[in-house]
């Protein structure tokens, strides 16, 4: 125990935990994502708001922990990982809560509703992005066993594993969202025309969110390559 404090004195507080619970908080904001697409297509528009308030107080608490984290990241020599590596991470899962928030105003500003043909489609790409960041989630979470490990050995397997099932989450999403694309086209001459290209974008930025996601993956990646 005393060999630990002494490590802990030399190398200061462990940026690793703050980064996992900021990427917890990210992905229960995206998650209310799931609940806000079923509700817009049951037409509940009350229940809509009610998850757009809740995704923009998870939204709001990823920011301030994002904040806090980089007021109290270490400067010294002595980091587990780099810097950079940690501030490009932070950076790329805050941009997950974002994009969430920014989904969920589109849809309440302009009560926003898929038709019919293309909602549970909709439905299934919000779930697909959600598992690619819940994914991201776990890979996150295995950063403090890389750093008890140099970043070698059995937990380094691990992780490369967990990357690639990152990756195939991400290429799935991207599968579903050609397939909604298609069923959007299919009726969009029936729809108000602004609606639509409001929809694209809601799209666009759904299928960002699972490419963030793997771009978290990604750091990862190039830590392990140091």
């Amino acid at each position: 125990m005393a060999s630990k404090n002494y490590l802990s004195g030399l190398f200061g507080a462990s940026p690793v935990a703050p980064l996992q619970s900021h990427m917890k908080i990210v992905d229960d904001c995206v998650t209310q994502l799931v609940n806000l697409f079923e509700h817009m297509a049951a037409g509940d528009i009350d229940a809509v708001a009610e998850d757009y308030q809740r995704i923009a107080v998870l939204e709001q608490q990823a920011d301030e922990k994002k904040h806090t984290l980089r007021e109290q990241l270490p400067t010294g020599l002595f980091m587990p990982i780099e810097r950079q590596d940690l501030l490009d991470t932070l950076r790329i899962q805050d941009l997950l809560a974002n994009r969430a928030r920014d989904i969920a105003g589109i849809i309440v500003g302009r009560k926003l509703q898929f038709p019919e043909s293309a909602a549970q489609r909709a439905i299934e790409l919000v779930k697909a992005t959600v598992e690619t960041c819940h994914q991201a989630l776990r890979v996150v979470n295995e950063l403090d066993e890389l750093v008890e490990t140099g970043f070698r050995g059995h937990a380094v397997h691990v992780v490369e594993v967990m990357l690639t099932e990152l990756d195939d989450l991400e290429s799935a999403t991207d599968r579903i969202q050609v397939s909604l694309r298609a069923d959007l086209f299919a009726v969009e001459k029936e729809l108000y025309a602004v609606d639509v290209i409001f929809m694209y974008q809601v799209i666009g930025s759904i299928a960002q969110i699972a490419d963030d996601a793997e771009r978290v993956g990604r750091r990862f990646q190039l830590m392990l390559a140091k």
